[in-house]
């Protein structure tokens, strides 16, 4: 329970300390995810993702940026790694001045767990098209996560989710660009169905030439089926 009380402090610490940095924009990023598994070994994840301002070029504001639709279809190839590609749509041009854009995924994942921590490894390439550019993106993801209460996540108990990520994006028109992305989110397991996290992801984009710096408040609702 007393991580369940620091959680809170640290993110309000952490959306001031924010607000304080040069070159920041803030956003809020809800989202809806369906899991359906079709075998023991195949699956699907359907998700839905809402991106809005609340604080960009040094001012308060709520405004609608993008709307993402994603699908991914994820393969069991051993008890603890898996692989799995993914399509996603952005709808942006409805609500500012960005393009869409398709994207397609491959990722390749690997959990290992030692008493009640889990750690996963995951590798991704991505190709991002609009009618601007293709950009490819290299990207690993270190994450931990760990229930907060006993050796195992009960219904109605809180569970902690850490990720650690850093990018490559490449494009013929532009030069390199790394970014580097720390993700915090407490959960809940309300029910055998039914997870509910809340969070925050922090970005420094660009960072070897511009560094932006860009906060998500993040609640994401996860159904399985």
């Amino acid at each position: 329970m007393c991580y369940t009380r620091l959680f809170w402090p640290l993110l309000f610490l952490g959306c001031l300390l924010a607000q304080a940095q040069e070159n920041f924009t803030g956003y809020l990023q809800p989202q809806v995810a369906l899991n359906y598994d079709v075998t023991p070994f195949y699956s699907h994840n359907f998700s839905a993702q809402n991106r809005n301002y609340f604080y960009e070029d040094e001012n308060s504001r709520l405004q609608v940026r993008q709307l993402d639709l994603s699908h991914f279809s994820n393969l069991k190839i051993r008890d603890n790694q898996s692989m799995a590609l993914g399509v996603m749509y952005r709808f942006r041009e409805n609500f500012d001045d960005g393009p869409n854009e398709l994207r397609f995924t491959q990722q390749y994942n690997i959990t290992q767990k030692k008493f009640v921590v889990r750690y996963g490894h995951r590798f991704r390439t991505e190709q991002r098209i609009t009618d601007v550019m293709t950009t490819h993106r290299f990207r690993y993801r270190f994450s931990i996560d760990f229930p907060l209460l006993g050796e195992r996540i009960d219904i109605g108990e809180p569970y902690l989710v850490g990720n650690l990520e850093t990018l490559l994006s490449l494009a013929r028109s532009q030069g390199p660009q790394y970014d580097q992305r720390l993700t915090l989110n407490l959960g809940w397991l309300l029910n055998k169905e039914t997870k509910l996290q809340v969070g925050t992801e922090y970005r420094f984009e660009d960072f070897t030439v511009e560094t932006e710096n860009v906060l998500f408040l993040l609640t994401t609702l996860n159904f399985s089926l």
